[in-house]
């Protein structure tokens, strides 16, 4: 009963933050812009990173594919925090490095996601 609380708290986290970060990338809000025009990825890998958190946020709700959504958030997050690390830096227009930590949480929490379901991708391979 523990690990299927952990497990939720965990994929809510996840789905969250996703879900929060999605508002700015689909409306074009001017810190979403900055942040994939610092990247020469705007507007195009703007909605493509929308949409993938979109579906990896789906994916990871449904406790059968959720280790599918977390595979998805990992690679997603990977880009977005070395994103962070070499191009935009940790503070991005005066955020506090709110978005790198939100990032960060968001991958540990996939991380932790993928091992708790390492027998069902050990299956698929």
């Amino acid at each position: 009963m523990r690990f299927k609380n952990i497990s939720w708290i965990l994929r809510i986290m996840v789905a969250g933050i996703f879900l929060q970060t999605l508002y700015f990338k689909f409306t074009g809000a001017p810190e979403s812009i900055y942040i994939f025009s610092t990247l020469g990825l705007e507007p195009y890998g703007r909605l493509g990173t929308g949409i993938l958190e979109l579906i990896s946020s789906i994916l990871i709700l449904i406790p059968s594919t959720t280790y599918i959504g977390a595979l998805l958030g990992c690679s997603v997050l990977i880009g977005a925090i070395l994103s962070h690390l070499f191009v935009l830096g940790i503070e991005v227009q005066n955020d506090g490095g709110l978005l790198f930590s939100l990032a960060l949480i968001a991958f540990f929490c996939c991380v932790i996601l993928v091992c708790q379901n390492k027998n069902r991708i050990l299956k698929l391979l």
